[in-house]
């Protein structure tokens, strides 16, 4: 599906999505015309799905993340409700015991508490919440292995 050029372009826009056309076409040994066409086609083909500026949490008081499991009864699209609440960065539907597992970044366990009272319990659909706070991020990233 992508050849070793195509992956090298990759690699290099998940290390530094702002890196010059003419900077990436040299690492990869191509004209920055032919880098520019490659990197356009795989936007096209949704292989990159965009790019985004990461911003350090704690300038913005949410150093805090946690990590909510949700039970829920019956069939229901509670997902998109779920990813409204103020703080939930990524949703998941998993499988088990828990049907849904929630990233949250907030700013205190005063603004947890509160949102475990008033978003989460508050959706008709929630039977059982579980919280884990995260004490130390170990290793946080976006990117996708490429040696596959």
């Amino acid at each position: 599906m992508f050849d070793e050029i195509d992956l090298k372009i990759l690699e290099i826009l998940q290390e530094k999505a702002r890196i010059p056309n003419a900077e990436v076409a040299r690492q990869v040994g191509m004209a920055p015309s032919a880098v520019l066409e490659r990197i356009r086609k795989l936007e096209q083909q949704g292989v990159i799905q965009g790019y985004e500026v990461r911003l350090n949490p704690a300038h913005f008081g949410q150093g805090l993340i946690a990590f909510v499991q949700l039970q829920v009864s019956g069939a229901t699209d509670i997902g998109a409700r779920l990813g409204a609440i103020p703080g939930a960065q990524e949703v998941f539907q998993t499988s088990g015991d828990w049907h849904y597992l929630v990233k949250l970044r907030i700013t205190s366990l005063q603004e947890l508490g509160r949102c475990l009272r008033e978003d989460f319990t508050a959706l008709d659909a929630v039977t059982q919440v579980s919280v884990r706070i995260v004490l130390d991020i170990l290793k946080e990233t976006r990117k996708i292995s490429l040696d596959q």
